[in-house]
């Protein structure tokens, strides 16, 4: 009797120092994490928008297709003094060069918006980081910077999406307006789901390449301006450390 329960107890002991070494080796490689979010089966969210007083909000172009518009873009914000976020996909870094160098140039934000544009959910850790790095070398070597901001392609995402990133150093960025300027509806559409939408700490989804873009921008940009709102690119509208995320993707200093 006294050797199987010293044989239980040694089984249990092994156990323990298996999960010790489990939950130390995690905490190592991320020392922010907490033992709560180790732990955690709530589903992990993106940034889709900013709890703040601060009458701010962030503007966003995702650039995949198309560069026909992109001077006319950059002088409507040049303009109205307005600095935001381009999120590039590495097929269209690698084909319009020149208009990454003029983003950075004109101090603009550059974000990862992956190598391929696929569904970011249906990959496994590897092909995930490939996604994020090519594209982050290729930026890089036009701007001598580091992505910092990735948006998923189709808006698709999951648990793992969410950790890949956080371990290279990204935050994942949705939206909480999308102005569905893809729908080629017209110039009123968009301005009317923005304006009418937006609130402090709202990111807005623009498409670089939209049929309208040179149409509702600079309306939406006085529009903005005129109910008090300050448009600064994502990075700044976003809380870097010490923040949660609720259930809405909306995130929250502690």
């Amino acid at each position: 009797m006294k050797s199987y329960l010293f044989k239980k107890i040694n089984v249990i002991m092994v156990f323990i120092l298996v999960f010790l070494l489990f939950l130390a080796s995690i905490l190592m490689k991320n020392p922010n994490t907490n033992i709560s979010q180790v732990f955690s089966t709530e589903k992990q969210l993106p940034i889709y928008g900013v709890d703040t007083s601060d009458k701010k909000v962030a503007i966003s172009f995702d650039a995949a297709w198309g560069d026909e518009y992109a001077g006319e873009i950059l002088d409507i914000l040049d303009k109205n003094d307005v600095k935001t976020t381009f999120f590039l996909v590495e097929f269209w870094v690698d084909e319009y060069p020149n208009w990454v160098k003029e983003f950075d140039k004109r101090g603009h934000e550059i974000g990862n918006h992956s190598a391929t544009h696929p569904y970011m959910s249906e990959l496994n850790e590897r092909q995930i980081v490939e996604e994020l790095k090519r594209t982050e070398e290729k930026v890089s070597k036009l701007t001598k910077k580091k992505t910092k901001l990735f948006r998923p392609p189709y808006g698709d995402y999951n648990d793992r999406l969410i950790e890949v990133c956080k371990d290279n150093d990204y935050n994942v960025i949705q939206w909480s307006i999308d102005s569905l300027d893809w729908k080629e509806k017209g110039v009123q559409p968009v301005v009317d789901k923005v304006v009418k939408n937006v609130t402090n700490g709202s990111i807005i989804l623009f498409h670089n390449n939209a049929k309208y873009v040179t149409g509702y921008l600079p309306i939406i940009l006085k529009e903005l301006k005129d109910k008090g709102y300050e448009v600064v690119p994502i990075s700044e509208l976003i809380y870097k450390d010490n923040y949660y995320i609720d259930h809405r993707g909306i995130q929250y200093k502690k």
